[in-house]
């Protein structure tokens, strides 16, 4: 018997030690260049094992020493979904209020240096295979939010595709980091392109844009990220475009991305989107055919666990090549050595990130600084706020006053520490205050769970107890509970994810209204992820604050802004329009009266608009009156705190062509800045718009310098919008020559 085991170990030995030599192959060797290490690498797969690693869930090749790898994580304000504290940020749609590129890309780098220390934890515990805890972020979401019924626009920057561009940009590059040799983390652009709603038909939808709003609206933030800020991944989306899933688009994916744009980097399909070829789209017949499309047109990855395992069977049969698949399973690969996963630990600085740096004190600083700069007052009667801390009774009332699931938004993470405005302005005010607190009325309904039994509120008897505060506080809005992506929810105003109607739900307008006939002073604090109508509020309510859903420290700022410790500065990034009947059809994808860009009616709080509780003047514009076509256009402006208080202002600028032939946009912006004053203090602002800042869209989708005047307008705001607490936009003709 020992002598047969003997025997065995010597005939396995050989075999063992093969199975470490894989450490002296040229792929695990950090003095060779990069694309050396990956052809080596993709050289010894076999094809099973190459097409297994196009799966989101890629498993390990022990005689490798490949480790398994799920692509698939989420870090849209925070690093989101794994089992530790992290970090919440407000919501994709509040920072972009900020209008702060500076600060949203340090959110994107404290971000990603939580997601390194969890993933520095996984691979010490052997767990890289598991879902959230990889380097692959599918963020962030550049899409357009060209309608406010969408309930994914929360996770988008807005309506604007210059803002969108600029804080994209902002955010790949604070993710990404500065390091010459590898990524810190990898952000991926969603989803590539035509894709905002509405959810209930996203598999399905096959959408027609004009070229001239593919090129004006659709492309341009892909482009930015993807050209300039060097974005490592792009999504593309489920629905298809003229025809074409966008996962096996000729014009988006082969034309555009790879021979346009030369993007070199790797393409993971939606969720399912493959599936929906087959399904949804009818435009394949098989998990095959559709597989091979998706590989042909440069889709790298399936999110999913179905089709492209079909991918062995089409390589067999001649559908498609296995050097094919090499192209793909080399960029992914790519991402992988840039992350530093073959590479010894000491030589990736990201490595040594610690598990301590979860929610570091900066961080949390910083989630609260991006919470105050998100905030927007959108009314300030007589100057109502900011509140004396010298009041002696507060009423706090509303479905979102003590509601921590909804200020963290969706694709969020979990903090150790989340502030509901209630605790915030407790802790603001103190014992010595007396703070009257009630739900009052649910988001839809004054129907409430109480004690698992149905009650029904009695607005009036809620009404009559706030009565003895000195102010009440009402915060109301709308929830990630109602929407979000694909949601089973039928409330009214709600559907699938989505909303039927962009005006306040009817039961809060009807306790605003109980709580106003009480004759003491009500403030309005809005969570929202879109735009809202509130026309009623709009004319009874002396003052409303939006918050949007802002993350851990929300009731802090809210106390902060509503108490006078913080200067509201945030700005819209969305036009909040008068009602419904404002807005086209929801799959109606033509940019035709959509947006400040194309909307030509009264809205009720425009793109750009945001008070203070300062004021701020414009003076001493300085631009050329002549600008020779090609050349770059440099424009100087004066802006002074004229108020009582230190206070930060958003400059805006923004140009139209007053007498354009074709397609123009009314407006559009092409510059913006933040910038803090204190009382009484001046500061030059300057930009300087390259010829391309400059360009048009033709209706061919080719942009052109055109000729003739332009009008440049610069601000707190758009022209033409009043608002008190910036006293004037200034504008001035320049006249483009050859």
């Amino acid at each position: 018997m020992k002598k047969i085991t003997i025997q065995f170990v010597c005939l396995l030995f050989p075999v063992l030690l093969k199975a470490q030599d894989f450490k002296t192959y040229p792929m695990w060797n950090s003095t060779l260049p990069v694309e050396k290490r990956v052809k080596d690498l993709v050289g010894r797969l076999t094809l099973e094992e190459k097409v297994a690693q196009m799966l989101n869930t890629a498993p390990a090749i022990p005689r490798l020493g490949i480790p398994a790898y799920e692509w698939w994580n989420e870090v849209l304000h925070g690093v989101a979904r794994t089992p530790y504290k992290t970090t919440v940020f407000p919501q994709a749609i509040g920072m972009a209020a900020t209008w702060d590129t500076n600060a949203l890309k340090l959110m994107a780098q404290y971000s990603g240096t939580e997601g390194r220390a969890i993933n520095n934890k996984a691979i010490r515990e052997g767990k890289t295979g598991d879902r959230y805890l990889g380097l692959t972020y599918w963020t962030p979401n550049i899409n357009i939010f060209r309608d406010p019924r969408w309930g994914r626009g929360q996770e988008t920057y807005g309506e604007d595709p210059f803002l969108t561009a600029k804080m994209g940009a902002a955010f790949v590059k604070g993710l990404q980091g500065e390091d010459p040799n590898y990524l810190m983390a990898a952000a991926c652009a969603k989803h590539y392109a035509v894709h905002s709603g509405p959810e209930a038909s996203r598999h399905s939808d096959n959408i027609n844009p004009t070229v001239y709003d593919l090129w004006d609206t659709y492309l341009p933030a892909f482009k930015e990220l993807v050209v300039n800020a060097k974005v490592a991944g792009v999504m593309c989306a489920y629905n298809a475009i003229n025809e074409q899933p966008c996962c096996a688009n000729d014009l988006l994916m082969n034309d555009i991305l790879r021979r346009q744009w030369k993007f070199t980097g790797y393409v993971t399909s939606d969720c399912g989107a493959i599936d929906d070829f087959i399904n949804h789209h009818k435009t394949h017949k098989n998990a095959p055919s559709a597989a091979a499309d998706a590989v042909f047109h440069g889709t790298d990855v399936e999110c999913g666990d179905n089709v492209y395992r079909s991918l062995v069977g089409a390589v067999k049969t001649g559908l498609i090549t296995e050097k094919a698949i090499n192209i793909s399973l080399s960029r992914l690969f790519m991402i992988r050595y840039r992350l530093g996963m073959f590479d010894p630990a000491e030589k990736v600085k990201y490595r040594q990130i610690p598990e301590n740096i979860l929610e570091a004190p900066a961080h949390q600083e910083h989630a609260l600084k991006m919470a105050r700069e998100s905030i927007v007052l959108l009314k300030n009667t007589e100057g109502i706020l900011p509140l004396l801390k010298s009041v002696k009774k507060v009423a706090l009332i509303g479905p979102n006053a003590d509601n921590k699931t909804a200020q963290l938004g969706n694709y969020n993470g979990f903090p150790t520490r989340n502030v509901s405005v209630l605790e915030g302005i407790k802790e603001k005010l103190g014992p010595g205050v007396s703070v009257f607190y009630d739900k009052g009325v649910g988001f839809t309904t004054d129907t409430l769970k109480v004690n698992g039994i149905d009650v029904k509120t009695d607005m009036a008897s809620v009404a009559s107890r706030a009565a003895g505060s000195d102010v009440i506080v009402f915060v109301g809005g709308i929830s990630p509970e109602l929407e979000g992506e694909e949601m089973s929810v039928n409330a009214k105003g709600f559907k699938g994810g989505d909303r039927t109607s962009i005006l306040l739900p009817a039961v809060q307008t009807e306790m605003l209204k109980q709580l106003q006939a009480t004759g003491k002073p009500v403030i309005l604090v809005l969570f929202t992820g879109s735009a809202l109508a509130m026309p009623w509020e709009t004319e009874h309510i002396p003052a409303i604050v939006n918050a949007w859903y802002g993350g851990q420290s929300t009731g802090i700022a809210v106390a902060d802004v509503l108490f006078g410790d913080y200067n509201p500065a945030g700005r819209l990034p969305v036009t909040f329009y008068k009602s419904d009947a404002d807005l086209p059809d929801v799959k109606n994808y033509s940019m035709k009266g959509r947006t400040y860009r194309y909307f030509k009616g009264e809205v009720e709080y425009p793109f750009g608009y945001g008070l203070s509780y300062s004021t701020f003047k414009y003076s001493s514009l300085k631009a050329p009156v002549q600008l020779k076509k090609g050349k770059s256009l440099i424009v100087e402006a004066l802006v002074a705190n004229t108020g009582k208080l230190k206070g930060e202002e958003v400059v805006q600028l923004y140009v139209s062509h007053p007498k354009a032939k074709g397609m123009a946009p009314i407006r559009a912006l092409i510059g913006f800045q933040r910038i803090t004053l204190e009382k009484g203090q001046s500061k030059k602002v300057r930009f300087e718009l390259s010829a391309d800042q400059l360009m048009m869209v033709a209706e061919n989708g080719k942009r052109f310098q055109p000729e003739g005047k332009l009008l440049l307008s610069i601000g707190g705001g758009q022209p033409d919008v009043k608002q008190i607490t910036t006293s004037n936009v200034l504008q001035q003709i320049v006249t483009v020559v050859k």
